[in-house]
């Protein structure tokens, strides 16, 4: 009899039945998978996961394809370095052998499913999959379980300072306090807000109100003062947008409203807000 694992609703479907028959494979002949979107791994949590493996063995298997004389990781290399650490010989794997693109699209659900990926990663993650296999956000969104403005705001996380991301990679900084972050456009800029987001522990609501302060100080007087009226709706508009937003009145109550976006990525984001589907 097949010995059966949970391997979640993503796996279940991407494995076949008959694939799921659990093997005893020496640690030694496995190899970390250089293409998984995980590279950060919390040394912490791998110590913690190897004594529950001392203790309780491992609950779950290894996901491996053939590689010439050894086995590549497609799903499970935290628990695969957890068992090192605790010295195991063997561990229980099913092998596969499934083309490249199911790989990564296996990675990529397994640890999102088990919240395995920092913030970065996951945008990466989704960056790849969408380039290299010609996927659009809707698509992925099907593919994940994730609604398409959820990818979005991932994948503009990207578009922050190296230093920023490195903040949210290290989770010294949360994913909301980077997509404030993003309301800024130089790097310098970024960086300099997260560092006294840092230095002085600010929560996201006072992050999004650093970055709305900012720009009430950097902007440009205008010609004419703006009603009272016209500012709180102005400011409500930019809080509620998430990115910088200008009411220009004119005669006869009519104006214009302006909405900035910083990226295609974020006029998508602005889009969905909007509930502005993209034509066929």
């Amino acid at each position: 009899m097949v010995k059966k694992f949970g391997l979640g609703k993503g796996l279940d479907k991407l494995i076949p039945e008959d694939e799921e028959s659990i093997n005893l494979l020496s640690i030694n002949k496995i190899k970390a998978n250089k293409k998984q979107p995980r590279k950060y791994f919390d040394e912490e949590k791998i110590a913690m996961l190897a004594e529950s493996i001392k203790e309780h063995g491992m609950i779950q298997p290894i996901i491996v394809q053939k590689d010439n004389d050894d086995y590549i990781i497609i799903a499970g290399e935290r628990r695969w370095r957890a068992a090192k650490r605790a010295n195991l010989k063997e561990v229980p794997v099913i092998v596969m052998d499934i083309a490249e693109s199911a790989v990564l699209e296996i990675s990529l659900i397994e640890n999102i499913q088990r919240q395995d990926l920092n913030p970065i990663e996951e945008a990466n993650a989704y960056k790849r999959l969408i380039n290299d296999f010609e996927l659009t956000q809707e698509e992925l969104a099907r593919k994940i379980g994730k609604s398409r403005t959820s990818i979005s705001n991932t994948m503009r996380l990207i578009n922050l300072d190296d230093r920023v991301q490195d903040f949210l990679i290290e989770e010294i900084l949360s994913e909301g306090h980077g997509r404030a972050i993003l309301g800024l456009e130089g790097k310098d800029d970024q960086y300099l807000t997260a560092q006294k987001v840092v230095d002085e522990n600010l929560s996201v609501r006072e992050t999004e109100q650093l970055v709305a302060n900012y720009y009430r100080v950097k902007a440009v007087p205008r010609k004419v003062k703006l009603d009272p009226y016209y500012k709180d709706i102005e400011k409500r508009l930019a809080k509620s947008i998430g990115t910088k937003v200008l009411l220009k009145p004119k005669a006869k109550n009519k104006g214009r409203i302006e909405i900035e976006y910083y990226s295609m990525d974020d006029l998508n984001r602005i889009l969905d807000y909007l509930k502005l589907e993209e034509q066929e």
